[in-house]
Protein backbone atom coordinates (compact mmCIF):
# COMPACT_ATOMS: atom_id res chain seq x y z
CA UNK A 1 0.00 0.00 0.00
CA UNK A 2 1.12 3.52 -0.79
CA UNK A 3 1.38 5.94 2.09
CA UNK A 4 -1.43 8.52 2.12
CA UNK A 5 1.07 11.37 1.54
CA UNK A 6 2.23 9.75 -1.71
CA UNK A 7 -1.36 9.19 -2.83
CA UNK A 8 -2.19 12.82 -2.07
CA UNK A 9 0.79 14.01 -4.15
CA UNK A 10 -0.15 11.75 -7.06
CA UNK A 11 -3.78 12.89 -7.04
CA UNK A 12 -2.71 16.55 -6.73
CA UNK A 13 -0.30 16.22 -9.65
CA UNK A 14 -2.95 14.56 -11.80
CA UNK A 15 -5.42 17.34 -10.96
CA UNK A 16 -2.91 20.04 -11.90
CA UNK A 17 -2.14 18.35 -15.20
CA UNK A 18 -5.86 18.05 -15.92
CA UNK A 19 -6.47 21.73 -15.17
CA UNK A 20 -3.51 22.77 -17.29
CA UNK A 21 -4.87 20.94 -20.32
CA UNK A 22 -8.29 22.57 -19.88
CA UNK A 23 -6.80 26.08 -19.71
CA UNK A 24 -4.67 25.86 -22.85
CA UNK A 25 -4.98 29.17 -24.65
CA UNK A 26 -6.50 29.08 -28.09
CA UNK A 27 -4.97 31.44 -30.61
CA UNK A 28 -7.39 33.91 -32.13
CA UNK A 29 -8.65 32.92 -35.58
CA UNK A 30 -8.74 35.93 -37.92
CA UNK A 31 -10.50 33.81 -40.56
CA UNK A 32 -13.38 33.16 -38.19
CA UNK A 33 -13.28 36.86 -37.28
CA UNK A 34 -13.76 37.77 -40.94
CA UNK A 35 -16.73 35.41 -41.19
CA UNK A 36 -18.23 36.92 -38.02
CA UNK A 37 -17.68 40.43 -39.35
CA UNK A 38 -19.51 39.53 -42.55
CA UNK A 39 -22.35 37.69 -40.82
CA UNK A 40 -22.89 40.57 -38.38
CA UNK A 41 -22.64 43.10 -41.24
CA UNK A 42 -20.05 45.30 -39.53
CA UNK A 43 -19.39 47.11 -42.82
CA UNK A 44 -22.93 48.52 -42.79
CA UNK A 45 -21.73 51.14 -40.29
CA UNK A 46 -17.93 50.90 -40.34
CA UNK A 47 -17.68 50.85 -44.13
CA UNK A 48 -15.68 48.79 -46.62
CA UNK A 49 -12.78 46.96 -44.98
CA UNK A 50 -14.00 48.57 -41.72
CA UNK A 51 -11.97 51.62 -42.72
CA UNK A 52 -14.51 54.06 -44.22
CA UNK A 53 -17.41 54.57 -41.83
CA UNK A 54 -20.71 55.61 -43.39
CA UNK A 55 -20.98 58.41 -40.82
CA UNK A 56 -18.60 60.39 -38.66
CA UNK A 57 -20.39 58.87 -35.66
CA UNK A 58 -18.78 55.50 -36.32
CA UNK A 59 -15.07 54.80 -35.82
CA UNK A 60 -12.57 53.44 -38.29
CA UNK A 61 -11.70 49.99 -37.01
CA UNK A 62 -9.19 48.57 -39.51
CA UNK A 63 -5.72 48.20 -38.02
CA UNK A 64 -6.82 48.96 -34.46
CA UNK A 65 -5.05 46.98 -31.74
CA UNK A 66 -6.76 43.65 -31.06
CA UNK A 67 -6.67 44.09 -27.29
CA UNK A 68 -8.48 47.42 -27.57
CA UNK A 69 -11.12 46.00 -29.93
CA UNK A 70 -11.66 42.95 -27.73
CA UNK A 71 -12.23 45.02 -24.59
CA UNK A 72 -14.47 47.53 -26.39
CA UNK A 73 -16.66 44.67 -27.63
CA UNK A 74 -16.73 43.12 -24.14
CA UNK A 75 -17.81 46.49 -22.74
CA UNK A 76 -20.72 46.56 -25.18
CA UNK A 77 -21.71 43.09 -23.94
CA UNK A 78 -21.55 44.27 -20.33
CA UNK A 79 -23.50 47.43 -21.16
CA UNK A 80 -24.93 49.81 -18.62
CA UNK A 81 -25.33 47.05 -16.05
CA UNK A 82 -21.83 47.97 -14.92
CA UNK A 83 -21.15 51.71 -15.28
CA UNK A 84 -17.45 51.20 -14.49
CA UNK A 85 -16.87 48.94 -17.47
CA UNK A 86 -19.89 49.07 -19.76
CA UNK A 87 -20.46 51.03 -22.95
CA UNK A 88 -23.88 52.37 -23.82
CA UNK A 89 -24.78 51.81 -27.47
CA UNK A 90 -27.90 49.79 -28.19
CA UNK A 91 -26.86 48.83 -31.74
CA UNK A 92 -23.43 47.54 -30.73
CA UNK A 93 -24.82 45.82 -27.63
CA UNK A 94 -27.31 43.92 -29.81
CA UNK A 95 -24.58 42.98 -32.30
CA UNK A 96 -22.29 41.36 -29.72
CA UNK A 97 -24.68 39.77 -27.22
CA UNK A 98 -24.70 36.38 -28.93
CA UNK A 99 -20.90 36.22 -29.34
CA UNK A 100 -18.58 34.25 -27.08
CA UNK A 101 -15.37 35.74 -25.74
CA UNK A 102 -13.53 33.52 -28.21
CA UNK A 103 -15.59 35.05 -31.04
CA UNK A 104 -14.70 38.53 -29.80
CA UNK A 105 -11.01 37.63 -29.84
CA UNK A 106 -11.38 36.28 -33.39
CA UNK A 107 -13.10 39.50 -34.51
CA UNK A 108 -10.39 41.56 -32.85
CA UNK A 109 -7.63 39.57 -34.58
CA UNK A 110 -9.33 40.07 -37.94
CA UNK A 111 -9.79 43.81 -37.42
CA UNK A 112 -6.16 44.21 -36.36
CA UNK A 113 -5.03 42.38 -39.52
CA UNK A 114 -6.73 44.91 -41.82
CA UNK A 115 -4.83 47.79 -43.37
CA UNK A 116 -6.26 50.94 -41.92
CA UNK A 117 -5.93 54.69 -42.03
CA UNK A 118 -5.36 55.03 -38.29
CA UNK A 119 -2.47 57.28 -37.36
CA UNK A 120 -0.38 56.41 -34.34
CA UNK A 121 1.04 59.45 -32.59
CA UNK A 122 3.99 59.25 -30.25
Amino acid sequence: MMPSKAIFKAVGAAALIGMATLNVARAADAGNGKALSESHNCAACHGPNLNKPVSGEYPKLAGQHATYIYWALRQYQIGNGNPNFGRNNAIMAAQVQSLSQSDLKDLAAYIESLDGALVLKK
